[in-house]
């Protein structure tokens, strides 16, 4: 994927190397359904490294949900503000200001909605986001509280060691599918499903509803990857179907089979590899917003 010539978003929140522990920002009192991005890595982290994926769960719950009497300790640290020197830092940087360029036209044009940027979090172990603390083992993650993406770049070094993935257009994937939970954020999709969501009758309802809400930020991934293609002619061979094999490695069933050597489709809350893979296509076919229409 063609990204160094590109310019950097300066809309970057550098907290890596600071002392932050993550302390006394967890909110209280708070337990929600996840559906926010978190699960995108838990599965595979937990599958992977031996970590009962329960546990990692019940974390990225806490975050992907405050409740209204949530109640933060402390206000979160403020990192260094701007693009980041390091390769890697710079590579988030030149998405993000991608995923800027794409939605400043498309939102407006598709929508008739204006595009509010969603700065991004870089951290390392662990910190304090408008959700609550955010660790490493809960993968990328928007936190609809502040309207900012929270990422720990070790992330994309454990999908590449551990998972057999990586690329640089799957990582790119992993990032715009959280702008993707901004972008229904603004189109008001986030909060309408997350209310059904808490609402929902049953766990399995509420499940049904977070694969929904998921496959429509793979779609919106797809949607920035088409029209940013169109533009810049972005993408080089093999791209796509890194991406691919990235969207099959994280469905639900692939990530249950492995752990249980069986599936539950009921407690699916990302979708199946094949619905993944689907979406995401649906949005790189069409660069259609409209075509990402998952809740019909």
């Amino acid at each position: 994927m063609k990204w160094e010539d590109f310019r950097q978003s300066d809309n970057i929140e550098d907290r890596r190397g600071s002392d932050d522990t993550g302390g006394g920002g967890m909110m209280g009192g708070s337990s929600g359904h996840l559906g926010l991005g978190a699960m995108i890595v838990l599965g595979i982290i937990g599958y992977a490294l031996g970590i009962d994926p329960r546990v990692l769960i019940g974390g990225a719950e806490m975050v992907s949900h405050v409740s209204s009497g949530a109640q933060h300790q402390s206000a979160a640290p403020r990192g260094q503000v701007g693009a980041p020197k390091d390769r890697i830092g710079q590579f988030v940087a030149a998405i993000l200001a991608e995923n800027e360029d794409v939605w400043k036209d498309v939102l407006p044009q598709q929508a008739n909605v204006r595009f509010v940027p969603a700065p991004v979090v870089l951290f390392n172990g662990q910190t304090r986001s408008g959700c609550g603390k955010a660790q490493s083992a809960m993968g990328p993650f928007y936190c609809p509280e502040d309207k900012k993406i929270y990422l720990d770049t070790s992330f994309f070094r454990e999908m590449q060691q551990k998972f057999g993935g990586g690329g640089d257009f799957a990582y790119a994937y992993v990032i715009s599918h959280e702008m993707g939970h901004h972008i229904q954020d603004q189109l008001g999709i986030l909060s309408k499903w997350q209310d059904a969501q808490q609402n929902a009758g049953s766990k399995a309802q509420a499940n049904a509803i977070s694969v929904r809400i998921e496959l429509q930020a793979d779609c919106l991934a797809g949607v920035w990857a088409a029209n940013a293609n169109q533009k810049w002619q972005v993408l080089e061979a093999g791209d796509v179907e890194k991406a691919i094999a990235t969207a099959q490695a994280i469905g639900d069933d692939k990530l249950q089979e492995a752990s249980r050597g069986y599936v539950v489709p009921d407690s699916f809350t990302h979708g199946s590899a094949a619905q993944r893979v689907q979406w995401l296509q649906r949005g790189l076919q069409s660069g259609k917003i409209a075509s990402c229409n998952t809740f019909n």
